[in-house]
Parts: C-alpha cells; structure tokens; sequence
C-alpha cells in the first residue's frame, strides 16, 4: 500500500494539473467518469486511484501516469502542505493534543511556514530531551540487570581488545602511553593533549582530520588520559552511530568504559593473575591495581568482569559518596541493596553498617579496609578503600558471600558488623529515647543538592555543548 505522504503527493499533482488547465473537480469528474467527490477524495490523499482511473485523469490532464506518480510536491505550496500534514499526523504532535490546522486557500504560505516552524522546533526539541529523569534511570537499570544476566562480560569486547592491543606489540605490563598513542595511529588518528578542550566534553575526536584531542598530560593522575583516548577509539571501533535515545547512549557509555578497561588489564594476562592469586587465597583489589597500573576504582569494576566468568565467585563492587549515595553499582551475589519503585540502585543510600560507609570512620585511610557485615540475605565478606576528589570523599568496595572470602587477603579480619535494612529500625530511624528527648526542638538547616533542580543533560551527546565543541573544531582544525 503506498504511504500516506505518496498518496498526498499524488493528490496535490492530481489537484495541480487540474488547476493547470481550469478544470474543476465536477468537470474532470465527467471527463474521467467519477464523481467529483470522488476526485476530491483523490486529491486529498484519503483515497488510493486505480491504475485505469489514474491513465484517464493523465490523458484529460494532458501529462502522463509517471509524472502524476513522482515523489516531487509540483510546487512550494503543496510541498508546505504535505509537510504539515506529516507533522500533525507524528505521535509528539498528537499527544499535545492541539487541534490541528485546517489548510484552507486563504492560508498564506507565509504562516504555513510560520507553522511549520514551531513543528520542526517541537521536534527539534523533542530529539534532544531524549529521556525524563525516570527514562534515564529505568534504562540504567535495565542495562545493569541485562549485564547481571553476563556476568558482566562481554567476550567480544574483550577479543576486540587482545587484537588492537597484539597489533600495537603490547605484550605484558602496565600499558603506556606510547602503546596507546601507536594504537591511534593504526586507527588513523592522531592523539593531542590541548589546554581548551571544551569543559563538557572528556574528549573531542575530529574525524575529518583524524584527531583525538584530550587533556593536557600534566593532568594529576595521567591513568585518566589512557582511558579517554581508548574510549574515543572504541567508539570507531565498535562502530557506534549518534546515540539514537537515552538506553542507546548509556550501552555506547558501558561499551567504551568496557573496551578502555580490557586494554589497560588484558584478560588473559588479568586472568591469569587473578588465578593466581585464587591459588594462594591471596586475592586482593590492590594487588590487582598495582600490577596494571590502573586506579584502585578501575581493578575493582575490572574484576566484576572476569571474576565470577573465570573464578567461579559471585561478587559485588560498589562506589559510594560521603553521604552513603551510591554514585555506581554492580552485584550478582544477592547482595541486599535499597532501590527506587523503578528499580534503580543509583542516587539510594545505603545502610550505615556496610562496610563502603564505616570505611569512613577508619583512622588510616591508605591501605584497605576488611568487614563482615551480616545481612538478612546472608553474611558478606568486604574490602573498602575510601578516597577524596574536588567533589567530596568516596569509597570503592569489592566484596563476595562468606564462602568465598577464603579466596581474599583480609579474611581473618574480626571486624563485624549487622545489618537489618530495608528494616528502617536498623539505621534510617532514630533512636527511640533520642526520639523522646529532641523531638519538636530541633530544626536543622537542610543541604539541598543542586542536582534536585538539575535537568537531565539534553542533546544527541547528552549534556555536550554543541556549540562549544563546534568552535573548538574549528579553531584547531585550522592549525
């Protein structure tokens, strides 16, 4: 069946070379042996015309089925028309529900543009709030549970990974910056650390030129560099195309931060480290870290990947605030965490027994922190190393069942605690005689989070300003 803007435009060409020769509907009803209703149906779109019909209304007209056919409007008005027609037909006008604008002769061209306009802006805008706050978090939530059911592990990713990184003659030890800069080359681009990069953008690559700009390489902590110029790799290598919605955009993210992580710890050589270590209950976050020379975060979500896949131990792997928010999150071990009605573990505040928050109160903050914790779901074994950056202090956890601390450095620990959550007596409500004693005489000046009145970062590269990275283009493409 042809399409509703095919049968529009072959209306308007029908009405076009009707109007041509001065006929109207009525009189070229008889000539073509229909009724002039029937025409006007016709003309409308509302009705599809037989061939035959279509050969008459050609030979009155004096034209040819194949012009009456052409996918081209016969003129600027009719061209503004099909295209209002389109507009008001789309689901994101429909649901405004604003009567649509009847196109009459009296209407000037002048204010079907008009019209068209506040259309085209509508969508526009539509395209770029891609997702409501709740979109964005029913989809990360979704791609968490998605990799849950993998393990977390993405085996094409990681051969992807041990090829560019044998190509480049990468063989064993931490991946240096040199590595990293031949495995651009072989891609066609060329790495360059400038002091503008815009400020809402990690990276920009210029495909045209064939370049990857980052942060400057006195940036503190250079293992940053290494990840963002392989991130702006894999998004090449895994041949991703501008995010088409929010869960798009999200998978591209994990992908690339999963692509960076199997190139900074190979998976046969982190394996065969982690087997190891296995071997001789030996198992530590640390000890992982150092030997790729990677940060204490990035071993610890690293181990999500190959653990539970080549060991055999569930685990979980935490990175929570100095409020106890959970800012990142992954666990297949049943450990229990606070979520939202749509299932999203980000942004909740975990229970203030867990080792990731009692972690905080440690004296000496440079070696790990070890915890059972006892749980309504079982006892979990936890290692917690806490950190601070310009934003606040953090903690990164790893930690697995009771079983399977006999694998981990740390195991004989005697520090334990208990705890009781979702049950809100446990540490979400305050204590009954403290209750008594301050109810109705305290009033404390709340901290309000900025980020409650932030919206949801907008545009095809949510919250990258086009205009800033365009200028930024533009300028260094020119040296």
């Amino acid at each position: 069946m042809p399409s509703t803007v095919e049968l529009a435009t072959l209306g308007h060409r029908i009405r076009h070379h009707r109007l041509r020769i001065g006929l109207t509907l009525d009189e070229l009803g008889a000539q073509v042996g229909v009724a002039g209703s029937h025409l006007s149906l016709i003309e409308n779109g509302k009705r599809e015309p037989k061939l035959s019909l279509l050969q008459q209304i050609a030979k009155a007209t004096g034209t040819d089925v194949t012009d009456l056919l052409s996918a081209e409007p016969p003129n600027r008005r009719a061209a503004l028309e099909i295209e209002l027609d389109r507009a008001q037909a789309s689901t994101i006008f429909q649901r405004l529900g604003i009567p649509p604008v009847k196109v009459t002769k009296g209407i000037s061209d002048e204010t079907l543009e008009s019209v068209l306009g506040l259309h085209r802006e509508l969508q526009r805008r539509e395209r770029e709030a891609i997702a409501t706050p709740e979109e964005a978090r029913r989809a990360n939530t979704e791609l968490r549970l998605q990799m849950r059911t993998k393990n977390n592990y993405l085996p094409e990713i990681e051969k992807l990974a041990e090829k560019q990184l044998k190509a480049a003659g990468h063989g064993s030890g931490a991946l240096t910056h040199r590595t990293v800069s031949i495995m651009a080359e072989q891609l066609g681009f060329e790495l360059i650390y400038v002091n503008d990069l815009p400020h809402s953008a990690r990276s920009v690559t210029d495909l045209e030129n064939g370049r990857i700009y980052l942060p400057p390489a006195s940036i503190p902590g250079g293992h940053g560099l290494r990840s963002m110029a392989l991130q702006a790799m894999a998004h090449r290598l895994l041949g991703h195309q501008p995010p088409t919605d929010y869960a798009d955009f999200l998978r591209q993210r994990l992908e690339i931060n999963y692509y960076a992580a199997c190139c900074l710890m190979p998976e046969t050589a982190a394996v065969a480290f982690l087997q190891q270590a296995k071997k001789d209950r030996n198992l530590a976050v640390e000890d992982f870290r150092d030997a790729f020379g990677v940060t204490h975060e990035a071993a610890g979500m690293r181990m999500t990947n190959l653990v539970t896949q080549h060991l055999g131990i569930a685990l979980h792997f935490l990175r929570v605030d100095g409020s106890g928010a959970i800012s990142r999150v992954y666990e297949n071990d049943g450990l229990p965490l606070p979520a939202d009605v749509t299932g999203a573990v980000e942004g909740q505040v975990v229970c203030r027994h867990f080792s990731a928050r009692s972690a905080f109160a440690e004296q000496n903050r440079t070696t790990e922190h070890y915890q059972y914790t006892d749980t309504p779901a079982g006892t979990f074994w936890c290692a917690t190393q806490t950190g601070a950056t310009s934003d606040g202090e953090f903690s990164i956890t790893v930690g697995v069942p009771f079983d399977d601390a006999k694998w981990f450095r740390g195991r004989e620990t005697p520090q334990r605690a208990t705890s009781t959550c979702p049950d809100e007596s446990c540490c979400h409500r305050p204590d009954p005689d403290l209750t008594a004693r301050w109810a109705g005489k305290a009033w404390p000046s709340a901290r309000v989070h900025m980020q409650m009145f932030s919206p949801l970062p907008r545009g095809a590269f949510p919250g990258v300003d086009d205009s800033e990275v365009y200028a930024f283009l533009d300028k260094h493409a020119a040296e």
